[in-house]
């Protein structure tokens, strides 16, 4: 792409934009050990590779300065209790920062550092959401029927680290209790301290 302004239209209710720069889908098969009901999963899996969710990038020179954008579709539905999600990330450059604005759904995003803190924010259309340097995020759609929708954008040198989220997950998990999402802490989760003792 080349240096010099550009505009793209996200129309409603189509959402998709008519031109982007990749387009990456995100089945079943790569959450691998990510989801607590690990029967459910299996027997979700051998049914179907369902579709999670998709991504369209609108990418930038990967330069100080320079900013990646984008849009995520996350797509409703559960595996047992626990509702669809996104693999999560930390950046590569551990001090950037990223913006999400929720267009449209309901849902949550999940966070944490590496030393262990954790929150969770509501995404609903209008929301801005601002996820510091050094957390790790997680869209979840918390919606029964409907696309959670987010725009995105952060610096374009960050880079995406999946790798340790993979190792283990995020420290929260969030469940259908019946009556609505539930905050639940995840069994396979272990405090820093543990972890840098090879443990």
């Amino acid at each position: 792409m080349n240096n010099v302004p550009f505009a793209i239209a996200i129309k409603f209710p189509e959402i998709i934009p008519g031109m982007y720069d990749s387009h990456i889908l995100r089945k079943l098969s790569s959450m691998q050990g990510q989801f607590l009901d690990e029967q459910a999963f299996t027997q979700t899996l051998s049914q179907e590779d369902l579709l999670l969710y998709e991504v369209y990038n609108f990418e930038r020179p990967k330069l100080g300065g320079e900013l990646d954008s984008g849009l995520s579709i996350l797509h409703p539905g559960k595996v047992g209790q626990e509702y669809f999600m996104t693999k999560g990330h930390f950046h590569t450059v551990l001090e950037t920062a990223e913006v999400y604005y929720c267009l449209k759904g309901k849902g949550v995003m999940v966070m944490e550092t590496p030393e262990g803190e954790w929150d969770v924010k509501e995404l609903t259309p209008g929301v801005v959401l601002y996820v510091p340097p050094r957390w790790a995020h997680r869209s979840v759609n918390t919606g029964n029927d409907e696309d959670l929708i987010t725009f995105f954008v952060y610096p374009a040198i960050a880079g995406h680290n999946y790798g340790d989220i993979e190792l283990q997950g995020f420290r929260k998990l969030i469940l259908d209790s019946g009556n609505g999402p539930e905050i639940v802490d995840n069994p396979r989760w272990q405090a820093p301290e543990v972890r840098h003792n090879g443990s």
